[in-house]
């Protein structure tokens, strides 16, 4: 606006440099209730931007004169520093509170770069009931904080820098003055297994956690465990064996001897295998075969593993073999009697005579038994400087609980022609196979080593399966003649031999 009449530019002057600038406090109240007034729903900061084109003030000095308003006054050197912005002071009032920010930013960046950081993970420990766990924490840069441990799964505060604050005397805390902390727990116990946390105080919380994991040690449970078991042949066995410990053991089954387990299957037939899982062992139809030692063998992968024994008894009655029912031997020698006899469980075995009469073992008689398995012996009858009473026959007889069982030998003697002429060889005489040779007969006189048997008794040495001649030189002409000789033992003795060997030897007389 513009001021009309004689001396207009002195009247501008005036009002400028007597009128003083409004408080910008009053401004500022006055414009708020105003803007107020227009709206209830605007935001503060709406208000105080409208508040530069609203506020405006009209004054009179005299009768048809009109003020400008102080924004609209045009600036002048000598008023200038009448004149009022609002954006100056707004931004007058904000520049310091950006300088604040920013410097606080900084000094948190740097306040953060000194706080407490793990520098491994902590680690899992497995380890076996009754032993010592340990955990680790290493934490850098803890200042005034504090390391806690705390057991996660029960929410239980057991350490606190280095006091334990739990009940529990098992657990201690140590500290190596810079930044490991140490959390050992002693014989340790199953309760023990869980979730521990390695904590920091700082705002938000950091933390480590791992997993005790306890394991216990295989053990068989012998109040749920078979023990020795007897049963008729062809009858069932059930074999169970049980153990205890953490994780849960596996239990397999072998033979003692190193021998095939049979397992029957019904109409499937039979599987054999040298191990068997499982904890219990089902054994249908059993034979003698299966009689033995079997071991249960409990394991989880935390040593040692444990096993137990068991005995599996198969009862049947006496069975006898005899491997020669007919013995020779000449009179004077040692000859030896054999039966073979399975029984169980174990029988009694002795030696009779035909007529009934038992034979008590003394300087004459060595009876033995050597056994080859748990249910099978071989029974020695000896008879040194054998007689002519000892002749005939003799039984071998077995009795156990279930049943008694024998076996028969016959004794014979052999005789040997006498050594009457000296025997001279004869390159003429030869036989049709090339290897019969015609030798002197030995003299019956001779070392006791020429007369024995062998221990099976099947054979007299110098008289096997007729491959030797008795011949005897005469003194009268270099001819060469048979001597006498009693055909009747060699009789017997070729029958002997035929019935041994399947074949019916030469006699050459």
């Amino acid at each position: 606006m513009t001021i009309t009449g004689e001396g207009s530019h002195s009247a501008s002057r005036w009002w400028c440099c007597t009128l003083k600038a409004p408080n910008h406090h009053q401004l500022a109240r006055d414009s708020r209730k105003r803007t107020r007034h227009r709206t209830t729903h605007k935001r503060r900061g709406s208000a105080m931007k409208r508040t530069k084109t609203a506020a405006t003030t009209t004054t009179t000095r005299s009768e048809g004169t009109v003020v400008p308003s102080i924004l609209e006054l045009p600036p002048t050197d000598s008023c200038s520093h009448t004149s009022f912005n609002y954006k100056f002071y707004r931004y007058q009032y904000l520049r310091p509170v950006a300088i604040l920010y920013i410097a606080l930013a900084v000094i948190l960046a740097n306040v953060s770069a000194f706080e407490p950081d793990f520098v491994y993970p902590l680690e899992n420990v497995t380890v076996a009931k009754g032993r010592d766990a340990t955990f680790t924490c290493v934490v850098n840069n803890l200042g005034g904080y504090r390391v806690a441990w705390i057991k996660a799964d029960a929410k239980a505060i057991l350490a606190i820098h280095e006091h334990v604050i739990t009940n529990n005397g098992r657990l201690s805390v140590t500290h190596n003055d810079y930044n490991t902390w140490t959390l050992v727990i002693r014989n340790v116990k199953m309760e023990d297994r869980g979730v521990y946390m390695c904590q920091v105080n700082t705002d938000p919380m950091k933390m480590q956690t791992a997993f005790l994991e306890v394991v216990i040690p295989p053990d068989i449970i012998y109040e749920e465990t078979s023990g020795d078991m007897m049963v008729p042949e062809g009858g069932s066995a059930k074999l169970i064996c049980k153990a205890r410990g953490y994780p849960k053991p596996k239990i397999v089954w072998r033979r003692e001897d190193g021998r095939e387990i049979i397992a029957r299957n019904g109409t499937h037939g039979k599987m054999k295998a040298t191990i068997v899982e499982g904890e219990m062992l089902s054994l249908t139809k059993v034979t003698r075969s299966e009689m033995g030692a079997y071991m249960c063998i409990a394991s989880n992968g935390v040593p040692p593993s444990v096993s137990k024994r068991l005995k599996l008894q198969v009862h049947f009655h006496p069975l006898i073999q005899v491997p020669n029912q007919l013995v020779g031997a000449p009179l004077g020698t040692d000859v030896t009697l054999i039966c073979n006899v399975e029984a169980s469980p174990k029988a009694i075995n002795y030696w009779q005579r035909e007529n009934g009469e038992m034979i008590i073992s003394n300087e004459r008689y060595l009876m033995n038994e050597n056994e080859s398995s748990m249910y099978a012996v071989q029974m020695t009858l000896v008879i040194r400087k054998l007689h002519k009473s000892d002749m005939g026959g003799y039984k071998c007889i077995s009795k156990n609980s279930i049943g008694d069982a024998e076996g028969t030998i016959r004794l014979y003697e052999m005789e040997l022609q006498k050594k009457t002429k000296s025997a001279h060889r004869v390159n003429s005489v030869e036989d049709t196979s090339g290897n019969d040779e015609i030798n002197s007969t030995p003299n019956i006189d001779q070392s006791d080593e020429s007369n024995k048997i062998h221990k099976n008794g099947r054979l007299y040495k110098g008289l096997q399966a007729g491959e030797h001649d008795l011949i005897s030189s005469s003194t009268s002409d270099a001819s060469v003649r048979v001597g006498r000789v009693n055909l009747w033992p060699l009789v017997v003795g070729a029958l002997a031999l035929a019935l041994t060997h399947g074949n019916t030897p030469r006699v050459r007389c």
